[in-house]
């Protein structure tokens, strides 16, 4: 019997495995194309609407990560209230501060960079989440830290939230190793367009 305080065994291996052939795929994919799909986030943007004052979350890319700063400027200029995640300790969920395109940000944990510290705390509705692979099912790969599962679990406790995973197509894998921990996406989006996980 595994304890509930300890990963199974099995699945931290099998995320291990999924994590190495994921940074390689999205590697790869940013290297082939990865301005024109941040161009077309974009303009499959168009698609997503929200009330003005909508809190929008995204993050400040890293690395190969897939850039979401056109899809946030769209939004921004539609009205929506922008926010970055902030880690403000391992093994805690995120918080998230009002960011605006040029504001100044300052450097974080693993290599982030975030809004600086006198900008505004905002509740967001809405994620663009980062990630490693994602399945037909909405369940996305992270990055091992487990801060955008806890952040949702927190954030869903007292209000609907809507992620969405942020990620190349070719991202896409068969099934995520997954356990009840993992939060699931309410959409996908690549530049090939949206995707609303199929039900289970």
């Amino acid at each position: 019997m595994i304890h509930p305080n300890h990963p199974d065994p099995d699945l931290t291996t099998a995320k291990a495995q999924a994590r190495a052939h994921a940074v390689a795929v999205r590697r790869q994919a940013h290297s082939d194309y990865g301005r024109l799909a941040a161009e077309k986030l974009a303009i499959y943007g168009n698609a997503l609407t929200f009330d003005i004052g909508t809190v929008v979350a995204g993050y400040w890319p890293m690395g190969d990560e897939l850039d979401p700063r056109p899809l946030l400027e769209l939004l921004g200029g539609r009205g929506c209230t922008l926010a970055l995640p902030v880690v403000t300790a391992r093994g805690q969920a995120l918080t998230f501060r009002r960011w605006d395109s040029g504001d100044p940000l300052e450097a974080g944990f693993h290599g982030t960079l975030h809004p600086i510290a006198a900008s505004a705390v905002l509740v967001p509705k809405v994620l663009l989440v980062p990630l490693l692979a994602f399945d037909a099912h909405g369940y996305r790969l992270g990055y091992g830290g487990g801060y955008y599962d806890r952040t949702l679990a927190d954030l869903r406790l007292h209000a609907h939230v809507t992620a969405i995973g942020i990620a190349f197509a070719a991202q896409q894998v068969q099934a995520v190793p997954r356990d009840r921990h993992d939060q699931p996406l309410d959409l996908m989006l690549t530049e090939h367009g949206p995707m609303k996980p199929e039900i289970s």
